[in-house]
């Protein structure tokens, strides 16, 4: 029996600090049930393991995680060295000749990396099923999807190969993978965590890098450990008032939640989805907090799509035309997939005036939504509006190079407002089909406040554990 594959990265961290283990017996033991499992869930596409044992051979940095094993997400965070795909053949080949700040600050708290996790094409689907990287399977149930685009990640996660790992969320890929496999997923303010060297404002700032992890502290540790702005950084979030650990088990007080169902595509919401919310909200309201049904509606907001759209695409367009500038390729239909190529196509189509229409309206959505917390404390939602997708479910059809986009809006309508506001916003796994499928609630909080969103979070664990639950692909 693993000694360690129950124990969350706190935990891990402590016996290391105690003396009771050393980090090689951390990495080898995750190193063992990466070999065990990765053959079923491919979670983990590029193995980092001569390397790792290597690090943790030697003097670590002395931070709040010295040891413990941790993954990257083969997206955005560049490793000086190795491969960042992407999961795009277009840049299959491309290996940074540096850290991002970001993973610095990994390699600052004593992390041991052993590799990088799966994603989609660019991130850019709620599925983790790239040509290039091949399909991931959710350790629940082989046959669904584990989320995406952190997708590889949440699946590393759940059937604890390590106990947390980097993730990102430009429309909910830390969110909707959170609660496709039974995990907490927190999304940052804009600008908590660095973005630097290579990235100022990536998607019009929809992007922020945190991580999927099963304990509440461990995710409020890790964001100690991370946040702050970088030199230069031309966006920053507002300072915490202490440490995030400290939110971890103080008393959130009698919130305020906004109930919130109506979605701005009108896409149906399957029961358990809606029986997730529920519960949450009777266990809200025997912890003392006001639950109240109203609307988040604004004027405008059924146009919002569109915008947000224009905005993702300009951003395809430019990540896909730096990569092509950094590599000296140009980009052709049959480096890429065909749903990417498509939006990329949509992106160039767009215009320079709308895209700057689309950031004036998404500026405009934030402050009316910022209005709307003069009455509400957190805002409650589904995460998503079905239980873990089965694989295949976003394939685009031939003819159909797009579908993908409208399939994934209806399975993801509630996440995108906290990547349009920049509010923090969590998934907390709150339910579980009687398939024994893991179903998330989402909440968000006010910009600059993950305070309340730990405290709130930490008491639900508290009132309702999750960590003891295992899917079929664990250990």
């Amino acid at each position: 029996m693993d000694p360690f594959v129950s124990l969350d990265a706190t935990a891990q961290a402590e016996l290391v600090r105690r003396g009771e283990v050393t980090p090689l017996e951390l990495v080898d033991a995750a190193i063992t049930r990466i070999e065990r499992h990765n053959s079923k869930l491919n979670a983990v596409t590029q193995k980092q393991f001569d390397t790792a044992r290597l690090r943790a051979k030697n003097a670590l940095p002395q931070g709040p995680f010295t040891g413990v094993p941790f993954l990257l997400k083969d997206l955005l965070a560049a490793q000086e060295g190795y491969p960042l795909t992407g999961g795009s053949r277009f840049s299959k080949d491309f290996i940074p000749d540096h850290d991002s700040e970001l993973v610095k600050r990994h390699l600052r708290a004593g992390l041991v990396v052993l590799g990088k996790t799966n994603t989609p094409e660019l991130g850019l689907l709620p599925t983790t099923e790239s040509e290039l990287l091949g399909p991931c399977r959710n350790p629940w149930n082989l046959e669904r999807s584990p989320g995406g685009s952190s997708g590889g990640a949440a699946a590393a996660v759940a059937s604890g190969m390590v106990p947390f790992a980097h993730a990102s969320d430009g429309g909910g890929s830390i969110r909707i993978p959170a609660s496709s496999c039974g995990l907490f997923g927190l999304k940052p303010t804009r600008g908590r965590n660095p973005t630097g060297p290579d990235f100022a404002d990536p998607y019009h700032w929809l992007v922020a890098d945190h991580a999927l992890t099963r304990s509440v502290r461990d995710s409020a540790a890790l964001l100690d450990a991370t946040e702050g702005p970088d030199v230069g950084a031309p966006y920053i979030a507002p300072p915490k008032a202490r440490p995030y650990a400290l939110e971890v088990g103080a008393p959130p007080g009698r919130l305020r939640v906004g109930l919130a169902l109506r979605n701005s595509v009108g896409a149906p919401v399957h029961p358990e989805c809606l029986a997730a919310v529920a519960a949450a909200a009777k266990l809200l309201e025997g912890l003392g907090h006001s639950v109240l049904e109203v609307s988040l509606e604004v004027p405008g907001d059924e146009a919002l799509g569109q915008h947000f759209m224009t905005v993702w695409a300009a951003g395809v367009v430019y990540g896909i035309d730096r990569m092509a500038q950094k590599t000296g390729r140009t980009p052709e239909p049959e480096h890429f997939e065909p749903f990417t190529w498509a939006l990329y196509q949509f992106g160039l189509a767009q215009g320079l005036s709308a895209y700057l229409l689309a950031q004036a309206e998404l500026q405009r959505f934030s402050r009316l939504i910022a209005r709307r917390f003069d009455d509400v404390d957190v805002w409650l939602l589904p995460t998503v509006t079905e239980p873990p997708a089965p694989l295949g479910t976003f394939a685009a059809p031939p003819d159909e190079p797009l579908a993908p986009l409208f399939r994934a809006a209806a399975f993801t309508p509630y996440c995108p407002m906290a990547n349009m506001t920049g509010c923090p916003a969590m998934s907390v796994p709150m339910h579980w089909s009687p398939e024994g499928l893991p179903v998330g609630v989402q909440f968000i909080g006010r910009f600059g406040d993950e305070a309340t969103l730990f405290r709130l979070a930490a008491q639900l664990e508290s009132a309702h554990p999750w960590t003891h639950r295992r899917p079929a692909v664990f250990g």
